[in-house]
């Protein structure tokens, strides 16, 4: 009888620590569905919604309500996210940006291609450069965070326009089959450069912005998977061809999902 009770505590604290988990649980799950839904949810919806008692629901959105993560509706009694939910929000925004998800992988690719890589976002419509890390090389790469690309003659712009809003991709193309300088491209050779992409999800643009330049960019995706931006490995023809080889697209691929996962986007 003596032995048995110290396995009757150990038992009673695995069951309290159970408990506990799963009340944590509950509350998490709450405050996630309440967070995804467009409108204010009463404790019946809830209690219907998670099949438990009004009373469980009650006590969970109470513990939430008190803390500021929901507000209650004083006149229809329902529950929706709070401000302090908002305010949290705000302040992890910075940290979930491409720029900031993606210095890590960034890294791993220059040190595995030896090139140099760049990320760039759509900003007010125009691709932009956000970060770049030098490539081994002695000779650096001369654009800088802060440079607009091209939306048709680089691989950071073809990237955004094959995974990007459709409306891009619809302008380029009807500003490409208007235009009449011999330094542009034409509409149906820019439409196949994008079918391309999107099947093999990546693109070159050999000796497009600098002659005797190549870069091989691939898309990132955000949480909602939204194009979010490109990463891309820029070097010498020499070293990346345009039809470049197979661990070289591989790699910047791989990047994008890494930085991609970071923003918070899962694969199916």
């Amino acid at each position: 009888m003596r032995s048995a009770e110290p396995q009757e505590k150990g038992i009673r604290s695995s069951s309290a620590s159970s408990g506990a988990s799963q009340a944590s649980d509950l509350t998490l799950r709450l405050l996630e569905f309440l967070a995804s839904e467009p409108l204010q949810r009463g404790v019946t919806e809830l209690s219907q919604h998670f099949a438990l008692p009004k009373a469980t629901i009650h006590r969970h959105l109470r513990t939430l309500l008190n803390r500021d993560f929901l507000r209650q509706d004083p006149v229809t009694l329902r529950y929706e996210p709070g401000i302090k939910l908002f305010q949290l929000g705000e302040r992890l925004r910075d940290r979930f940006s491409i720029a900031q998800a993606s210095r890590e992988a960034m890294q791993q690719l220059r040190d595995a291609t030896g090139q140099a890589v760049t990320v760039s976002a759509l900003v007010d419509g125009r691709v932009v450069v956000l970060d770049l890390v030098q490539g081994s090389s002695v000779i650096e790469f001369g654009i800088r965070p802060g440079t607009e690309m091209s939306l048709t003659r680089s691989a950071h712009g073809k990237v955004a326009l094959a995974f990007g809003p459709a409306q891009l991709l619809a302008d380029s193309l009807r500003r490409a089959s208007t235009s009449k300088s011999s330094a542009g491209i034409d509409a149906e050779s820019l439409a196949r450069q994008i079918e391309a992409a999107r099947k093999q999800g990546w693109v070159t643009a050999a000796n497009e912005v600098v002659f005797g330049m190549n870069a091989l960019a691939a898309p990132v995706f955000d949480s909602r998977g939204a194009y979010a931006g490109a990463i891309a490995i820029v070097g010498s023809v020499q070293f990346i061809a345009a039809r470049p080889k197979a661990s070289q697209h591989a790699r910047v691929k791989q990047a994008a999902r890494q930085i991609s996962h970071q923003l918070g986007w899962r694969s199916h």
